[in-house]
């Protein structure tokens, strides 16, 4: 029985991961409409401005976090050209492709004294996920960063053409630190990434799908920074 609910869980897992590229592309699609809105008006206000290149809309900010400690539009890589942001600050953005139904409010049950999350769509496929939270202490968000690692590594081991997440890399920057995965899909390709950061008392983890070339430690190294600001 044991044996027969693990696979029925990973299977639903995938299931998810499959569908999250049907749901960026919804998304998509979904937000043409508000952003040729918002680049028309841009384009009656300033001629220098475009809706494209705004970051995310300026959200009051919970205590100890806000979305400018977000990815910002300029933080991505050539070659992803980030066309909308949704921010939230009440941690029910669900933490990644393979932690499933899992938020970080969820997680965190309910303790941290500030949430901040983020969902980009590009110009075409794929997906970029935030989702932050600030601790009470530092060594909550010790305890935190581990829930989030083996959240993360329950998806590392797959049988062989199945989606999985690859081997850990440690990044170390001023401000905190980062483990960042590759994924891979089905037949053995780099499809996008995600990272378990931490910066003092902030954790994240913030997840790139859908994108075969963009560089995951990049994306990582920029959010750290954010992070830590």
């Amino acid at each position: 029985m044991t044996e027969n609910r693990t696979v029925q869980q990973k299977s639903a897992r995938r299931n998810r991961v499959a569908a999250a590229a049907c749901f960026a592309a919804a998304l998509i699609t979904a937000g043409t409409v508000g952003v040729q809105t918002a680049a028309a008006e841009a384009a009656h206000n300033s001629a220098h401005r475009t809706a494209v290149s705004a970051r995310p809309a300026a959200v009051a900010a919970a205590p100890g976090l806000g979305s400018a400690d977000l990815v910002q539009s300029e933080d991505f890589p050539k070659g992803l050209k980030p066309v909308g942001a949704t921010v939230t600050l009440n941690g029910r953005q669900a933490l990644s492709a393979c932690s499933g139904e899992e938020t970080m409010r969820g997680l965190t049950k309910g303790k941290a004294t500030g949430y901040a999350s983020v969902t980009w769509t590009f110009d075409t496929a794929g997906l970029l996920t935030e989702s932050a939270a600030n601790a009470p202490a530092k060594t909550t968000a010790a305890t935190w960063e581990k829930q989030l690692v083996a959240l993360v590594q329950d998806c590392q081991d797959e049988p062989a053409g199945h989606w999985r997440y690859g081997a850990a890399h440690t990044l170390t920057t001023p401000g905190g630190t980062a483990r960042w995965y590759a994924a891979y899909n089905g037949d053995g390709a780099v499809s996008g990434g995600v990272a378990v950061l931490r910066s003092g008392t902030r954790v994240a983890v913030v997840e790139l799908t859908g994108r075969p070339t963009a560089s995951v430690a990049g994306i990582a190294t920029a959010a750290l920074k954010r992070l830590s600001s």
